[in-house]
């Protein structure tokens, strides 16, 4: 051993390190509800009133006008357990996705549409809120870093009003 190591002191023992004292290590404090988008679905519509339509018996093309009949708001559609707020869940879908969604929107009445009709066909129309699916993860994380069981939510977020349409 050298001399100048004689002329320190011992090294204290330290305790174990702590939650959060650690670089880059998970900090559980305080305990919080997660919420983690993981997949973006498909484009769902969400209909507010009846739907309308319109058949061509002619042998030309016509034009078919739909007017919207109601005025109703449109939320999140949540399934599964989500530990956080609806805020939250969008705020997460925002960020992941770089999507603009609502935590509602509101369909109004008197909106209208124009659009042809080809002969011997049917135009069909709904008006109302247009819908992003997503699946994510939620858990509760507890300030020992331990967590709940993740449960699996799909969500339905607003994300723009107007109309579906289609043919027959």
């Amino acid at each position: 051993m050298p001399d100048s190591a004689l002329d320190q002191p011992a090294a204290e023992p330290k305790d174990p390190p702590l939650p959060g004292d650690v670089p880059g290590a998970a900090d559980c404090t305080p305990a919080h509800p997660v919420y983690i988008p993981t997949k973006q679905g498909g484009k769902y519509h969400f209909a507010v009133g009846p739907s309308n339509s319109n058949y061509n018996g002619t042998s030309r093309t016509a034009k078919s006008t739909f007017t919207s009949e109601v005025t109703a708001e449109v939320g999140v559609a949540v399934s599964g357990d989500l530990e956080v707020s609806v805020n939250t869940l969008i705020n997460e879908v925002k960020t992941k996705f770089h999507v603009q969604v609502s935590a509602k929107m509101t369909a109004k009445l008197g909106n209208s549409i124009s659009v042809d009709t080809p002969s011997h066909k049917t135009t069909h129309a709904k008006y109302g809120v247009w819908r992003l699916m997503h699946t994510g993860k939620s858990y509760y994380l507890h300030q020992n870093c331990t967590a709940s069981p993740e449960h699996t939510v799909v969500s339905y977020s607003p994300y723009h009003v107007g109309w579906y349409l289609w043919e027959s």
